[in-house]
C-alpha cells in the first residue's frame, strides 16, 4: 500500500476567492443540489450528490479546465439507476474555492483535499469514474486508499511518470496555458469536443470564472502533469503503478476514438493491469471531453459496471 497524502500537512492558502454564487445562476442541464465540504476553516469544496445514499457510491472527477457540470448528462441516469452519483468541483475549479497564489497548488495538494473529502464522507465500495486530470488525482486515490476503490473506469486519462515521451498535442496545450495572455476556458473545451457546444454551454463552462484571477488554478493544471523523471510526483506516481501492477479487481478502459492528446495510453494499463483482463472494454465516440460526445455510453458502461459488482 501506497502512503495516503494527507491533506493536514498541506499549506493552507493565505488568499482564497469564491465565485460569486449569482454566476451559477439558470444552467441549464445541472439542476443539482449544492453540497459543501470544508477542507478548513478557509477552504471551501463544493460536490454533487445525487441518487440514493445508500446506493453504490460512483465518483466521477472532471479535469482541467472543467468542473462538475462537464458530468451534467452522466448523473441522472446513473443516479436513476439506483447509484449514488458523486461529483467534486476539484479545488480551484467549478463552484469549489479558488486559492489565489499559483504556489498553492501541486500534485499533492489535489490529491490530498479529495481524500480528505472521501474520507470525511466515509465513502467505501467506490466506483471510480475519471478522465484528464480526473485521473491523475483519481487513479492516486485508488492506490493510496485501495480499501476504499472496488472499480475502475478510465477514459482518456493516464498515470505519468515522467519517464516516456510526451505528445507534441500536449506540449503544445502546456506552453498555451503558460504563454497566452487570452485563457478562454469555454472555448477551450469547445475546441476539444466532437459536437459544437451551444452558447449556454460554453457560458457554463466560463461560469466559475469571474476574471484571470480566478484561473490561476486552470492555468497552472497543465505544468503539475510529470514530464520528467525528476518531476516532485514522479516517484509517487511511481509507487501507485507498483498498486496497479498488483490490482486485481476490475478496470475498465473506455478511451475515445478522436483524443490526439491521450491517444494509445490505454494500451499501459491493458498491459500492466491484471484487473483489465475480462473486462468489457470500449472505444467511445468523440473527442477529449468524452462526457460531452458520448454521455450515454460511457454512463451504460458504469452502471453496468456497479451491477456486476453488486
Amino acid at each position: 500500500m501506497v502512503a495516503v497524502a494527507d491533506a493536514t500537512c498541506v499549506s493552507i492558502p493565505d488568499k482564497v476567492l469564491r465565485t460569486p454564487e449569482a454566476r451559477f445562476a439558470d444552467l441549464r442541464d445541472y439542476p443539482f443540489a449544492p453540497h459543501y465540504h470544508m477542507i478548513a476553516p478557509t477552504l471551501r469544496l463544493h460536490y454533487v450528490d445525487e441518487g440514493p445514499q445508500d446506493g453504490p457510491v460512483v465518483l466521477m472527477l472532471h479535469g482541467e479546465p472543467t468542473w462538475s457540470y462537464l458530468w451534467r448528462n452522466m448523473i441522472p441516469p446513473v443516479a436513476n439507476a439506483g447509484c449514488r452519483a458523486l461529483a467534486p468541483d476539484l479545488i480551484g475549479f467549478g463552484k469549489s474555492d479558488k486559492p489565489a497564489g499559483r504556489g498553492d497548488y501541486s500534485y499533492e495538494a489535489h490529491v490530498a483535499w479529495i481524500a480528505h473529502w472521501i474520507e470525511a464522507l466515509d465513502l467505501r465500495g467506490i466506483t471510480l469514474a475519471c478522465q484528464d486530470w480526473g485521473s491523475l488525482i483519481g487513479l492516486r486515490l485508488a492506490a493510496e486508499l485501495p480499501h476504499r476503490f472496488s472499480c475502475i473506469l478510465l477514459s482518456n486519462g493516464g498515470l505519468p511518470t515522467g519517464d516516456g515521451p510526451v505528445s507534441r498535442a500536449f506540449t503544445v496545450w502546456r506552453a498555451f496555458s503558460v504563454i497566452s495572455p487570452w485563457f478562454p476556458i469555454g472555448r477551450i473545451v469547445k475546441t476539444a469536443t466532437k459536437r459544437k457546444l451551444g452558447a449556454h454551454e460554453v457560458a457554463a463552462y466560463d461560469a466559475p470564472f469571474p476574471s484571470a484571477a480566478y484561473k490561476v488554478g486552470a492555468r497552472i493544471f497543465p505544468s503539475l502533469v510529470p514530464t520528467r523523471r525528476d518531476d516532485p510526483a514522479s516517484d509517487a506516481n511511481r509507487r501507485a503503478w507498483t498498486v496497479f501492477e498488483n490490482w486485481y479487481k476490475p478496470f475498465i478502459t473506455c478511451f475515445s476514438d478522436g483524443d490526439p492528446i491521450t491517444r494509445g495510453l490505454d494500451r499501459g494499463f491493458l498491459d500492466r493491469v491484471p484487473g483489465t483482463r475480462g473486462q468489457p472494454h470500449a472505444t467511445l465516440r468523440g473527442g477529449h471531453f468524452v462526457q460531452e460526445d458520448d454521455p450515454e455510453t460511457f454512463a451504460r458502461l458504469i452502471i453496468q459496471a456497479c451491477a456486476r459488482a453488486a
